[in-house]
């Protein structure tokens, strides 16, 4: 039988944003575990618009690239804003702080991990000017 696991992002996987009092601003949902990733990560994750992710991040080891699949924004890259529109894909190394803000029509990502996970490291107040 082959392996392989099949699920639907929006029924399937947890909105952990709820967690984290975010919702219904933002919503992510992390599908490592539920998809059974042995070597990435993948996520999707929707802002509403004008909303602006309260935190930044970045990994000790893992690469991520993300897809705007939906609407349009920013993304700060340490002291850097960008513009992003859809179908623009970014690609972070591991050390590169980062966060999103949506337009006015909202922002709608699919992230792609490359590498082991669990070494988020989170930045408070990174909008600050």
């Amino acid at each position: 039988m082959p392996d392989y696991t099949q699920l639907n992002l929006k029924q399937d996987v947890e909105n952990a944003s709820e967690r984290y009092g975010l919702a219904p601003d933002m919503e992510a949902r992390f599908a490592r575990n539920p998809l059974e990733l042995k070597g990435g990560g993948f996520s999707y994750q929707k802002l509403a618009p004008g909303f602006r992710s309260p935190t930044a991040h970045r990994h000790r080891e893992q690469e991520e690239v993300y897809v705007v699949i939906g609407g349009s924004g920013h993304v700060k890259i340490e002291d850097e804003v960008r513009d992003l529109s859809q179908w623009d894909a970014v690609r972070f190394a591991p050390e590169v702080a980062r966060a999103f803000e949506a337009g006015p029509d909202g922002l709608e990502l699919l992230a792609i991990g490359f590498g082991k996970g669990g070494d988020t490291e989170m930045l408070e107040d990174f909008w600050a000017e």
